[in-house]
């Protein structure tokens, strides 16, 4: 098969850009900037997480600033500029940001979570260099609920095509027919014609497979008048398709060519997979008509000490720790993410629940969540531009993602309820308007009032300028506009009065925040609505909703990766609640429970905690089983070390698939716990604690399965190691490094600490270093760290130059280590 040569549209335009930060939010209005006081960077750029952490700062965004940034890059016009179209193409920006070129204002756009793009042709000037210039106010740091990042965090490309060409975003395509024997595939193509007279063109698009064979093709001659624009349909079939799934994420290409006698004047390339989703109230979600459980997560943006700038490469590691415990989706709370991050869950086999607003019409308490409780400057957020912006936002965010595979449903905003003020106090909970305390129980309690009494109460609730239920309408009409292929759904807090308001009537889907009570209760009362969790703490009540209920397909877990910020008044705490990953993406012990709950091999591993510590009121007896009336059942960050006082009474706990487990304390039984005596899937012993080693072992479906935890001494050694050896020569790729603390035996020794100091020589970029821990307020853009657990992370990143690179770790009472990384 011939070779085919990449058609060259977009350019990558992130590398020579110029920033610095302002003293206040004035506009500049003598652009471009002439000052020196510039900083050379490269893009993506976070500059909040440059900073140190500062008690005096608000713990919501993680106890970090913001500011005002302005960043330049100066740049010579393409080739032929005259006689192309030019564009300049953001990810994200956050946010408040405007645009210029050569002092000339292209736009703005306030939304940081939302992709923009200009048409920059007759801006540009061919005898001197173009200066482009992004202001960004983000002086209104406190802004959001949890950490934004500050800055332009996303890829930048500038776009060069043809006059007559397929716009930014301009093909649509859908597989409405799948099976293993046969696949339609519908490509719906904008074509726009920029020139002063009429064209005609051939439409010609060729279906590659995964493996670069041509699988279908088809060619229309078709005619565009001057400066107008189409969309032009065209339907393949393939035969034997290869489906796209969690577990084999095969993907296609759509290349289709604009070719004008005989020759290729533009060519787009979508990206796609094969696959069908269908939705049943009865029976759940099927992927490809197989029925699949969603096990999924929600997470923030952030990727711990890169904040919002995140490589590719990191998110990569982390997803390949979360399918390897058996997470199969993920939610994008509250905001749509980039482009990089879908293309990566279309690689990896990852659902995505793509999410578009935390807030509508009224503002979150960005402190306290609920309802906005203060008019203080810094915590004045998108709300103030909803009512002008949300559709457009909206829309640029579904051109981008709405063909990607992992994509499977719509999120049109995240627990809106909190900010009509009425909705919580017409379920019979909130007695007091006055008293937002006064909850009557509602987390804990099922619903106390029949629909009909709701109703009755959301009818005679006051209401503001604004009505929820309009709003919802209003966004899941844009939704489907713009893709009447997924489904739409939202994420409701207050689901007794959503389901009788009319809100859940403007979805699709209803997925539940915290609310399993209410699920028996509304498919009772609401036999026709589809009623999931799409969010959730992740304990085995939610996993139990799922199997005991065939409708409830989904959970998404808060949260399967630790975030900074949502920590209001926790200093020094800046980030928590990750139940899989912590922030530096190191394994916690929700992923062993995780992984014994979804994941269908032989699983067992331990986890201890001083009962002290553990929630649980008895004190315990050796080999005795804990007491039912505990409140303390549901896993837990458990430690996964065997070092404590002698004598402490520990809770063990056991994470398995098996059906019975048995633990021993150097080689003496301490007796077995069953699954059937355990009522949250954990196999629990009270045990004094003796140094040595305790062993689990079990048999699952007939195969001997054990772990073991041992008693830790000194630490005389640091282990240090990298998820790689060698590095491509793109400045992009990284490579995390991590250091444990080992005693002589070569155990991890994780109740002593110690800081760590890293040396880089060779042309590479060291992006920062964490240990994980909440409350580590040391640099994240430093050269050490303390240890946490007696371990650290450092991310190196390349640069265009090959050659070799020696990572040298030193601590004090340590042998210096060495690690050496090839860039090629």
């Amino acid at each position: 098969m011939e070779k085919q040569v990449a058609f060259q549209r977009e350019t990558d335009f992130n590398f020579n850009w110029k920033f610095q930060l302002q003293k206040d939010t004035i506009l500049p209005t003598n652009l471009p900037l002439t000052d020196n006081d510039w900083r050379d960077i490269r893009l993506p750029h976070d500059w909040s997480v440059e900073a140190s952490f500062d008690e005096s700062l608000e713990g919501c965004t993680g106890y970090l600033p913001g500011g005002v940034g302005v960043y330049q890059k100066h740049f010579k016009s393409p080739a032929n500029s005259s006689e192309k179209s030019t564009f300049i193409l953001f990810d994200g920006v956050y946010n408040n940001a405007t645009f210029w070129l050569n002092g000339k204002k292209l736009g703005e756009n306030p939304y940081g979570y939302s992709p923009v793009y200009f048409n920059i042709t007759d801006v540009l000037t061919s005898d001197k260099e173009n200066i482009l210039t992004v202001h960004v106010d983000h002086s209104r740091y406190a802004d959001s609920r949890w950490y934004t990042g500050s800055g332009i965090y996303r890829n930048v490309k500038m776009i060069t095509i043809n006059k007559l060409h397929i716009p930014i975003w301009g093909t649509f395509l859908t597989t409405p027919n799948v099976s293993e024997k046969e696949a339609t595939i519908n490509l719906k193509t904008t074509v726009e014609n920029e020139l002063s007279s009429e064209s005609n063109f051939t439409l010609s698009t060729r279906i590659i497979d995964n493996e670069g064979n041509e699988v279908a093709q088809k060619s229309d001659d078709l005619n565009l008048p001057s400066s107008k624009n189409n969309e032009f349909a065209q339907t393949f079939t393939v035969t034997n398709p290869k489906l796209w799934d969690t577990e084999n994420p095969n993907m296609y290409k759509a290349i289709t060519s604009i070719i004008q006698d005989g020759k290729t004047i533009d060519e787009y390339t979508t990206p796609f997979g094969i696959r069908s989703l269908r939705f049943d109230k009865d029976k759940g979600f099927f992927l490809n008509e197989k029925l699949t459980e969603v096990k999924g997560i929600s997470i923030h943006h952030d990727g711990g000490l890169v904040g919002a700038a995140v490589p590719k490469g990191v998110w990569k590691r982390r997803f390949e720790e979360l399918k390897a415990c058996g997470v199969n989706a993920i939610r994008t709370a509250h905001n749509p993410y980039s482009e990089e991050f879908l293309d990566l869950c279309d690689e990896m086999g990852i659902l995505v629940q793509d999410e578009f607003f935390d807030e509508w019409d009224y503002a979150k308490d960005k402190r306290q969540n609920y309802h906005d409780r203060h008019d203080d400057y810094i915590t004045r957020g998108y709300v103030e531009h909803f009512q002008k912006w949300a559709k457009s936002d909206l829309t640029r965010t579904m051109l981008r993602d709405r063909n990607h595979p992992s994509v499977f449903q719509w999120s049109i905003g995240n627990e809106i309820e909190w900010t009509y003020l009425h909705y919580r106090y017409d379920t019979g909970f909130w007695k007091d308007p006055n008293n937002p305390q006064a909850s009557g129980k509602y987390w804990g309690s099922a619903p106390i009032l029949t629909p009909e009494e709701i109703k009755a109460n959301y009818d005679a609730a006051e209401k503001g300028e604004y009505i929820l239920t309009e709003t919802a309408h209003k966004l899941a009409k844009w939704t489907r506009e713009l893709d009447p292929s997924r489904v739409v759904t939202t994420n409701m807090v207050v689901p007794q009065t959503s389901m009788v308001s009319g809100y859940a009537d403007a979805v699709d889907i209803s997925g539940f925040s915290y609310r399993n009570k209410d699920i028996a209760w509304a498919n009772k009362h609401f036999p026709d609505k589809h009623i999931t969790i799409n969010e959730n703490p992740g304990t085995w009540d939610d996993l139990k909703h799922v199997r005991e209920n065939p409708g409830v397909f989904s959970q998404f877990m808060w949260t399967g990766i630790a975030y900074m910020g949502e920590r209001d008044g926790d200093w020094p705490a800046k980030s928590g609640w990750g139940d899989l990953l912590n922030l530096a993406g190191f394994k916690l012990q929700g992923w062993n429970y995780f992984k014994s709950v979804w994941v269908d091999e032989p699983h067992i591993s331990l986890g201890t905690l001083p009962i002290a510590d553990s929630g649980f009121k008895a004190k315990g007896v050796s080999g005795q089983q804990l007491p039912e009336n505990s409140n303390a059942y549901n896993w837990r960050d458990s430690n996964m070390h065997w070092n404590y006082k002698d004598g402490e009474m520990v809770v063990v706990e056991a994470c398995s698939n098996a059906p019975e487990v048995e633990l021993f304390l150097n080689e003496k039984s301490l007796g077995k716990r069953k699954m059937s005596d355990s009522p949250d899937r954990l196999f629990r012993w009270t045990i004094p604690y003796e140094a040595g080693t305790i062993t689990a072992k079990a048999v699952y479906e007939g195969k001997e399965i054990t772990t073991e935890l041992k008693t830790a001494s000194k630490p005389v050694k640091l282990i240090v190691t990298s998820d790689k050896t060698s590095l491509k020569a793109d400045a992009y790729d990284v490579a995390h490094i991590i250091v444990q603390l080992v005693d002589e035996n070569g155990i991890a020794t994780k109740t002593e600490n110690t800081k760590v100091e890293f040396e880089i020589k060779g042309d590479a970029k060291m992006l920062g270093v964490d240990n994980g821990a909440p409350e580590n307020l040391n640099d994240f853009q430093s050269n050490s760290v303390p240890t946490d657990q007696g371990r650290c992370l450092m991310i190196l990143q390349s640069t265009k130059k090959a050659g070799q690179v020696t990572v040298i770790v030193k601590a004090e009472g340590f042998e210096n280590q060495e690690l050496t990384i090839n860039i090629e």
